[in-house]
């Protein structure tokens, strides 16, 4: 299962090497990502592969929720299936 996670926040040094750090301790690897600094802000969107994670979707988000507000971003975890469904013209 594949899942789409986007990061916003303030930008500072350590956003990209936390999260992917968490994400390498579960498993889970980046397929694709792509970051960018806009008037200050960091956003980067990631798409992730749960399929050798040993955690499910609900206990990344919850873990990821946890260290967003240790990061003081916001970070947002969908499924694949509905990030698609979501942007469909």
């Amino acid at each position: 299962m594949n899942a789409i996670i986007t990061v916003v926040g303030s930008d500072k040094v350590g956003i990209i090497a936390e999260v992917s750090a968490l994400l390498a301790s579960h498993k889970i690897n980046i397929a694709d990502i792509t970051q960018t600094i806009l008037s200050g802000n960091f956003v980067m969107m990631m798409m992730v592969s749960l399929d050798n994670a040993d955690i499910s979707i609900d206990e990344l988000r919850k873990i990821m929720n946890e260290s967003s507000e240790k990061m003081n971003v916001e970070i947002n975890i969908m499924s694949e299936k509905v990030f698609s469904s979501m942007n469909r013209l």
